[in-house]
């Protein structure tokens, strides 16, 4: 048997804004996005079987460890891709970000997946473990590079940008939980989608080592503000905060000192980082 433990970052949007809707049914999209010192962990083991077998284990009782899971869909891709037919692997998820939570919990563990078998069996290079993320979702290509990145399309296609260093802290309802079907399907329903060009201004701001704080913006945070409650009360007491991704977590780039009682959890003390997926 062989092993490999995988450390897997959430993300933020710094921006998020959506141009058009695809022939596909996905959008795409124009959004900065950042990696954050939150992680989930992947404990990935690999033996000799006679057929081939995904066994998924872990710490949160809100995911599926079955084949809905994006870590066995990754696991499953890959296999399939280096035509593995005589291996058992038993993966265990740690989980520490969010679930539903517009900060790539799932996007990141199956890019850590495949990062992971990579590690234990060399079969692909990096341009092929790029193409595999991206078939599998939007925001994995962005946690498998790390750092700083403008991800296009429908979110896969990444350009790194100058690291940028600033403190951060979540903001998250406990009990909500929003998926990018809901906000994207609420976004084209809005009358009046303003355009900003955030994202235009603040690759900018990077690229000339400026402030970047006043650029901050998602086009889905408006399609879904007016519906929730704990969204109205996170802005009300933050007026700064911004939500990432699909939502419903809002985040400051500041260490908050903040409490908005039980309904909500705060994580403070991270910071960007300029990695992504790694093996530890």
């Amino acid at each position: 048997m062989k092993s490999v433990k995988v450390k897997c970052p959430a993300k933020i949007n710094l921006t998020l804004e959506v141009v058009n809707k695809r022939e596909d049914g996905y959008h795409n999209i124009k959004s900065i996005m950042q990696l954050v010192s939150l992680y989930d962990y992947l404990t990935i083991s690999a033996e000799k079987s006679e057929t081939p077998e995904i066994i998924l284990s872990g710490t949160s009782d809100e995911i599926p460890y079955d084949e809905k899971n994006l870590v066995y869909k990754a696991a499953k891709l890959y296999m399939e891709k280096v035509g593995m037919t005589d291996v058992k692997l038993d993966i265990h998820i740690e989980k520490n970000i969010p679930i539903a939570a517009g900060l790539a919990g799932g996007s990141t563990d199956g890019a850590g997946t495949i990062m992971g078998l990579n590690y234990l069996f060399e079969a692909l290079d990096n341009k092929e473990m790029n193409e595999l993320c991206a078939s599998l979702g939007s925001d994995l290509n962005v946690c498998l590079n790390g750092g700083c990145s403008l991800a296009t399309s429908r979110g896969e296609v990444t350009k790194k940008l100058p690291a940028a260093e600033y403190p951060v802290t979540l903001i998250k309802p406990k009990n909500l939980g929003i998926s990018a079907k809901e906000a994207y399907t609420k976004y084209a329903l809005k009358k009046f989608k303003p355009k900003y060009e955030m994202t235009e201004k603040m690759f900018v701001a990077l690229l000339d080592r400026e402030d970047i704080t006043k650029f901050l913006y998602n086009d889905l945070e408006d399609a879904v503000f007016g519906d929730y409650k704990e969204l109205q009360e996170i802005k009300n007491v933050i007026p700064e905060a911004i939500m990432s991704g699909s939502g419903p977590t809002y985040f400051v780039l500041s260490d908050l000192d903040i409490d908005l009682g039980e309904e909500y959890q705060i994580i403070k003390g991270l910071n960007f980082i300029q990695t992504g997926t790694e093996i530890i």
